[in-house]
């Protein structure tokens, strides 16, 4: 280790806080010169207590966790140099990329990706240039700040004047942030570019802008195991979007403890609100090896066991039952990925974060908790951002071939203190940004504001007078209390593109095309654990055109790939307003395209307005008519006109009673990588979950259920059934008379097979694949034996629930 400095400092105790003793900032004085052969020779004024501080450079000494990985050990590198990342780069050249290897990388092409930042020390993050890069920055040098900075033991020891405090942290930490950016994101995505390849990398961790960060990276990247809810995405889509870039990256599905019992379902419902928030490539752990020493059944998993236990789910693979279901579930994804990297993205509000951290679960006042469940969106946006090409403003709309902004949010600083700070720099930008039309709404004690930094001679004074500049224009309004963060976006007139009507758990997301407007919709959740947990909705929800009254709505169905028309819509010529219902979890698709879009038959044909059937749709025979039971229906239809439609009767619901099982237990074989399947049949006349079954109760596998249902002569064309399973864990697949369906939407079980059925007997084969835990409680009970025995299998109730049809003349 190498001595940087010695300072002593008079303790001022007025300055103290729980945690740190408060020195005078003024009587720092360098006593570095004063050491000789390791000795240090001097004498304390007497006016009070003083301490003397020792600062030494060394490496970190941090290894990868869970090693040894490498012969010789390899350790961290420097993230914020040239050096550091040289280092790498040119090991990979020395080492690795033959011209082989290099020729076989331009052609795959593809992205090398970097996992999340995760420095470890006690000490304090350094680099030999820091202090130089300070001072380029500040105009200041570092040294006689050093205390305030000092870490011990990862805590904070003194501390100066608490404002004065404040500010050098901010200034440090925004220096090493652009080290960082500059040093390691960017030269690591430029060498990349060199090789063909482009750089995703998940760049946070650290207190440095990742927000930044994300602008810079071709694939920023995110993850359902760190992030603590959406906002955490919602930071990263901001630097994407305004970076230009297309993909938002999330790895995805890695749960503490859930090796082997990670069903598709709960990663469904984490995804489902990520996308909302910006995510449109969903990366999951793969079958990365087949063994290893040491390893058991059913073989290598890169995260379990993990210390002793169960670790994170999950090495997705052949290994699991699942995985023969795998492609619908991919199909789903990919189908979901597509839309949400069509065209451009569009966020209603840019919310400006003067620090850009993400991983750290803070919001937006009023947008996070009261806007969103309106249907607001935002995304968050850091200091770098605002000198990027496309940030200009245009028709009102900031960045406005991108994610087009109909308002700009400021409000104090959460990560220190909820100061309202704001650099004098990127205040007059915002205020070039309002001079030019964008509506911007300002909350907390901005007229008393503050520079985040140490502040030059008269900057403070200066910064005030550019945003009294700022309040004084019409399109900007000032709220002291964060309620009144809606009212002031109303006042200027901005709306959000999806407007609910009433606060609703639904998330939302918007695309734009050329020629059409894709809305995602979820009922999901802000954070993997919510109360109260979310609920079904069941309400209107209104959607902003962006390309006027010349396109009709169409819903896109991500499971099966099909896009069939909206039946039943009102239209203003702006928007479009219909009725969502969605289970927890449950997405839907909305385009709003020109008519005769994804091969659509139906065009300009007139939809319905209101019906007092239980649905209107349109089928291949045009706009139709479902009802439960037998009835007169009067549908309303778009041109005025009103129609009438009869539906003869409807037989009842049937709930099968009786079912055959037929097993496929998945059991250790004679090496860790080989599986051996026990067969077992069985006849149910009630269904329940494999746990509660005595000869499933340790079973993992695959089951086939199977069951017969006889429908009525009086069965016609005009009657067709849906087939609604129930309960179900973890993926299936249905078949009807030999005929495989659909994919099954793995949140809402339901399925349209009326064309399917028949007259007499008609049977039904559900096929189950569930995971592997229950089976590896028994077979590996050092691992696995303290998990409980999880509720799988096909557990319903399952019912046929036939409708009437009829065409709507």
């Amino acid at each position: 280790q190498q001595l940087v400095a010695v300072q002593a400092a008079r303790v001022d105790t007025a300055n103290s806080t729980r945690k740190e003793t408060g020195l005078d900032a003024d009587s720092v004085t360098d006593l570095t010169d004063r050491v000789s052969g390791g000795n240090l020779t001097w004498t304390a004024p007497a006016d009070g207590d003083w301490v003397v501080l020792s600062y030494w450079q060394r490496g970190s000494a941090q290894q990868p966790e869970g090693g040894p990985h490498s012969s010789p050990t390899a350790y961290v590198v420097d993230h914020f140099s040239a050096a550091g990342t040289a280092a790498i780069t040119r090991y990979w050249e020395d080492n690795l990329l033959t011209s082989e290897v290099k020729q076989l990388l331009r052609a795959a092409g593809g992205a090398f990706f970097e996992d999340s930042i995760e420095l470890e020390t006690k000490g304090l993050q350094w680099t030999p240039e820091l202090p130089k890069a300070f001072e380029e920055h500040t105009g200041r040098p570092l040294a006689p700040y050093l205390p305030a900075i000092v870490l011990d033991n990862s805590n904070q020891v003194f501390a100066f004047e608490a404002e004065l405090t404040r500010q050098i942290r901010h200034d440090f930490w925004e220096t090493v942030s652009i080290l960082f950016n500059r040093h390691h994101i960017t030269a690591l995505r430029d060498w990349a570019h060199g090789l063909g390849m482009s750089l995703r990398s998940q760049s946070y961790g650290l207190q440095t802008d990742s927000i930044a960060s994300a602008a810079l990276l071709d694939i920023p990247e995110g993850e359902s195991l760190g992030f603590k809810n959406l906002d955490d995405f919602r930071c990263l889509a901001g630097g994407r979007d305004m970076g230009g870039h297309r993909v938002l990256s999330c790895e995805a599905g890695a749960y503490a403890g859930s090796a082997y019992s990670t069903t598709w379902d709960r990663i469904l419902r984490t995804m489902g609100g990520a996308y909302a928030a910006g995510v449109n490539q969903t990366v999951l752990h793969g079958f990365s090896y087949a063994t290893a020493p040491g390893v058991s059944w059913p073989g290598f998993a890169a995260f379990s066991p993990y210390s002793g236990a169960p670790g994170y789910g999950e090495s997705w693979g052949p290994r699991q039952p699942t995985w023969q279901h795998a492609e619908d579930v991919s199909g789903y994804l990919g189908r979901v990925h597509r839309v949400l990297q069509s065209g451009t993205p569009r966020a209603d509000v840019a919310v400006f974060r003067q620090t850009g951290y993400s991983a750290t679960g803070i919001g937006a006042s009023w947008l996070t908790a009261t806007g969103v469940p309106l249907g607001w969106t935002h995304q968050f946006l850091s200091s770098p951002l605002l000198d990027l090409p496309n940030a200009t403003v245009r028709g009102g709309r900031l960045a406005p071939d991108g994610p087009a902004y109909k308002a700009l949010f400021l409000e104090s600083d959460f990560f220190y203190g909820s100061t309202p700070t704001l650099a004098l720099a990127d205040a007059r930008k915002l205020l070039k940004f309002a001079k030019a039309g964008l509506a911007t709404v300002v909350y907390g004690a901005f007229d008393a504001a503050l520079t985040p930094g140490v502040p030059a001679a008269g900057e403070t004074a200066e910064l005030q007078g550019v945003l009294d500049d700022l309040f004084a224009l019409p399109n900007v309004r000032r709220v002291t209390d964060k309620a009144l963060v809606g009212d002031a976006l109303a006042a200027l007139g901005v709306t959000p593109d999806a407007v609910y009507g009433t606060s609703s758990t639904l998330l939302n997301a918007h695309r734009v095309t050329d020629d059409a407007d894709f809305y995602y919709l979820c009922n999901g959740k802000h954070a993997e654990s919510v109360k109260p947990p979310v609920a079904r909705i069941d309400h209107e929800v209104t959607l902003r055109r962006t390309h006027g009254g010349t396109t009709v709505p169409y819903v896109l169905d991500a499971w099966s790939g099909k896009a069939v028309r909206l039946g039943q819509y009102t239209d203003d010529g702006d928007s479009v307003t219909l009725r969502v219902a969605l289970e927890p979890g449950q997405t839907l698709i909305v385009a709003l395209a020109k008519p005769g879009s994804f091969g659509d038959r139906n065009g300009n044909r007139p939809h319905a307005v209101t019906t007092d059937a239980d649905q209107a749709l349109f089928t291949d025979d045009g706009l139709v008519v479902r009802a439960a039971a037998a009835g007169t229906f009067t549908t309303r239809l778009s041109q005025g006109r009103t129609a009438v439609s009869k539906i003869a009767a409807v037989p009842d619901p049937v709930t099968p009673t009786t079912w055959t099982l037929e097993v496929e237990d998945w059991q250790p074989g004679d090496r860790a990588t080989s599986t051996r399947t026990v067969a077992h049949t069985l006849s149910l006349d009630t269904l329940l979950p494999w746990s509660q079954i005595t000869e499933l109760a340790d079973v993992g596998g695959i089951g086939r259920y199977r069951t017969t249902v006889t429908l009525p002569d009086t069965w016609t064309g005009g009657t067709g059934a849906v087939l609604d399973l129930g309960q179900v864990s973890d993926t299936c697949r249905v078949s009807v008379n030999a005929t495989r369906m659909d994919p099954v939407n793995r949140i809402r079980p339901v399925l349209d097979v009326g064309p399917w059925l028949r007259r007499g007997a008609n049977t039904i084969e559900v096929e189950v694949a569930v995971p592997l835990i229950n089976r590896l409680r028994v077979s590996n009970p050092a691992v696995f034996g303290t998990t409980t025995r999880q509720a799988y299998g096909l557990v319903g109730p399952v019912r046929l629930v036939p409708y009437g049809q009829a065409t709507v003349e």
